[in-house]
């Protein structure tokens, strides 16, 4: 509990005036013994304690009285955004105002968003905050504004919903460095989800915020208004990546929903492309469905874009994802090896027949100091590692997003090392065994299992000889004795793996086509994607900024756009000659919320005041006034003081003889 007005609690000190007055009065009187009062004394010895009692209960209802009439002038509320901390009005009021996509959910019940019901609680705390300077600095833009009053809070472009994410210890320094430059009396208000994925609480930035809140002349209040009411049921749609494969578009999606254990659900799924829209039905089950959607595109080289979208639900912010794509282009992959068995086999699992958009070419070893990598989507190398330019070339490629499969060379001599890794010696079976491939990760990595959870059957391949990776690796698969058969280094944006066997009969069933087409694919498509990723961005993001000179426009017909928020919106942008597809971010979708525990540790040494708000309608303040209920506290004092002074009315006694009447014990009965 605090006070708008403090000042007034002096009044408290009026309480002991009373008490003051009767023991003056006490002290008016001098005690003379007398030997007559000793009879009237003994007569009222029994009523005297009652008396006492009831002089102190009238004292104590006329302190207690003056004592609530002034706490009632003061002000006082509780439970409150205001509840906690000091009292009286700040000179200075820094907002932190998240309006990230996770705000856009609906609590259970309710029908306003997290952002809409935290706008009516900060206008109904404001108007009582009269004379002080009000700055709101919001999650998207983190510029500080100046609100000129409560009413025209909600009208302000910088409280609008976002599709962004929210950087909230970036925010808190913001607020420190606004500070420093604005002394004086002040606090600071956080009104956000408590979204785990926003705080960081593992950010170092933390402890710079706090320590230079600590350093400030004077540290300001700091109080929490937390949107944590249980969310309305919601499934939310996310685009993994997309690329055009010729004249489709393959879409990677996944749906997933926040009430994991109800029953399942047929959610419609609609495809809009360059205008049209088809609809198909999809069955979530669990927690989260992953699928591809392909699409057919229109004859022709042009771009273009669409989108993907469920009906509305708990967050209208999640339920759509825009995707574009450019003209279409080959998709290429390089082979470095010597004629054989081997080389036909990985031609045909990086180029497929069928796969028309896809081709490889081969280059003999003793050339690969005229490798060129331009435009090359992943590179099969099964061959003595690359060492001198080669070298380079390929470290090159890998850091530009390339992917690089090496499988071990025929030769025993081979014993070149690259990136830190090394091909150990050739090691066989022993007669009638077989290396067996036992574990592989199945959510991760060339063997991990496909969007509709089938799993590739790696336990079908067996080896007679291989050729252990010995380096600084990520196992991504294992023999059944322990050994690596697939190892993984990332190289900036790009990845190299390792695999310890051939695709030669004379070293395993690896041509089979069971793990290698799957691996080989793989790589090629997150080799090409690259190409495609100047297409889709999340929001937010650098890739989303504009370049010098660039303007941006949005040319979608999805939704209503807010011009005012261009640069934080969904959407498909225009970016001068470049198209971008820009989505919400994926950390907006992770349900997990800061728990208290957590947050007291983040800002521990702050003193901050938390009010956690779990109201679903603006009707609900953030805080509670109690003047009124001292006042009546006050009146229910004075009523029981005034009827404790009224004078006792006198017994009647009954007539001797009448009903009731005392018998006289001096008659016989």
């Amino acid at each position: 509990m605090t006070f708008f007005q403090p000042l007034l609690l002096w009044g408290l000190l009026a309480a002991l005036v009373p008490i003051l007055i009767h023991l003056l009065n006490r002290r008016r009187h001098k005690t003379v013994p007398w030997a007559a009062m000793q009879f009237l004394l003994k007569a009222t010895r029994e009523s005297r304690g009652k008396k006492k009692l009831r002089h102190l209960v009238i004292l104590t209802c006329r302190a207690a009285g003056i004592a609530a009439l002034a706490t009632s002038a003061a002000r006082p509320v509780m439970s409150g955004l205001f509840g906690g901390i000091g009292g009286g009005k700040p000179d200075l009021i820094v907002i932190l105002f998240d309006r990230s996509a996770s705000m856009e959910a609906n609590p259970r019940s309710g029908t306003l968003s997290k952002r809409e019901l935290a706008l009516g609680r900060l206008r109904d705390a404001l108007k009582d905050m009269e004379g002080s300077r009000v700055v709101l600095v919001d999650s998207a833009s983190g510029q500080p504004q100046e609100v000129p009053s409560p009413e025209t809070l909600s009208s302000l472009s910088a409280v609008a919903g976002t599709d962004s994410t929210a950087d909230m210890p970036g925010l808190m320094l913001r607020a420190v460095s606004f500070l420093s430059e604005n002394p004086g009396r002040s606090e600071v208000w956080v009104v956000s989800d408590l979204q785990t994925s926003n705080w960081q609480p593992q950010n170092d930035r933390w402890a710079s915020a706090k320590a230079s809140l600590a350093s400030l002349p004077q540290p300001p209040g700091l109080r929490i208004l937390a949107l944590t009411g249980e969310p309305a049921p919601n499934q939310s749609l996310r685009l993994l990546a997309a690329r055009r494969a010729g004249d489709q578009v393959l879409l990677d999606v996944e749906i997933s929903r926040n009430d994991d254990g109800a029953a399942a659900i047929n959610l419609p799924l609609t495809a809009t492309l360059n205008g049209l829209a088809s609809t198909t039905n999809v069955t979530l089950e669990g927690s989260s469905l992953r699928f591809r959607r392909t699409l057919d595109l229109p004859p022709g080289k042009a771009p273009g874009y669409g989108w993907l979208s469920i009906p509305g639900d708990g967050n209208i912010r999640d339920n759509v994802a825009f995707f574009a794509y450019g003209p279409p282009r080959p998709v290429k992959s390089l082979l470095v090896a010597p004629p054989g068995e081997a080389a036909d086999y990985l031609a045909a699992s990086a180029a497929p027949e069928g796969f028309g958009s896809q081709a490889i070419e081969r280059i003999d070893p003793a050339n690969v100091a005229a490798l060129d990598a331009t435009g090359i989507a992943a590179i099969f190398w099964a061959a003595p590692l690359p060492q001198g330019s080669a070298a380079e070339k390929i470290s090159r490629f890998l850091s530009e997003g390339g992917q690089v499969i090496f499988f071990p060379p025929q030769r025993e001599e081979s014993l070149t090392e690259f990136l830190g890794v090394r091909w150990s010696a050739i090691t066989k079976a022993a007669e009638d065994k077989f290396f067996v491939l036992e574990s592989w990760n199945h959510d991760d990595g060339l063997l991990r299992d496909g969007l509709d959870g089938g799993q590739i059957p790696g336990a079908r391949m067996k080896a007679v000889q291989r050729r252990l990776a010995e380096g600084q690796l990520t196992s991504m698969a294992k023999w059944d004795d322990g050994k690596v058969f697939l190892g993984r280094q990332v190289v900036d944006r790009g990845t190299a793996w390792f695999a310890g066997s051939l695709p030669d009969y004379t070293w395993s069933n690896l041509g089979d086509a069971d793990v290698l087409l799957p691996m080989a694919q793989r790589a090629v498509t997150a080799g090409a994607e690259r190409f495609d990723t100047g297409y889709l961005a999340e929001v937010g993001s650098k890739e989303a900024a504009t370049r010098p000179g660039e303007t941006r426009e949005r040319i979608d017909s999805y939704g209503a756009p807010d011009p005012a928020n261009l640069d934080y919106q969904a959407g498909i942008h225009r970016y001068g000659d470049r198209m971008l597809a820009l989505n919400h971010p994926g950390t907006e979708d992770d349900p997990v919320v800061l728990e208290r525990e957590s947050l007291d540790q983040l800002l521990d040494g702050t003193r901050y005041t938390l009010l956690e708000d779990r109201g679903t309608s603006t009707r609900e303040t953030t805080y509670r006034d109690l003047w009124r209920g001292f006042l009546m506290a006050m009146l229910a004092f004075l009523v029981a003081e005034a009827v404790l002074c009224l004078p006792r009315r006198p017994a009647v006694e009954p007539l001797p003889g009448a009903p009731g009447a005392k018998r006289p014990p001096f008659f016989p009965s």
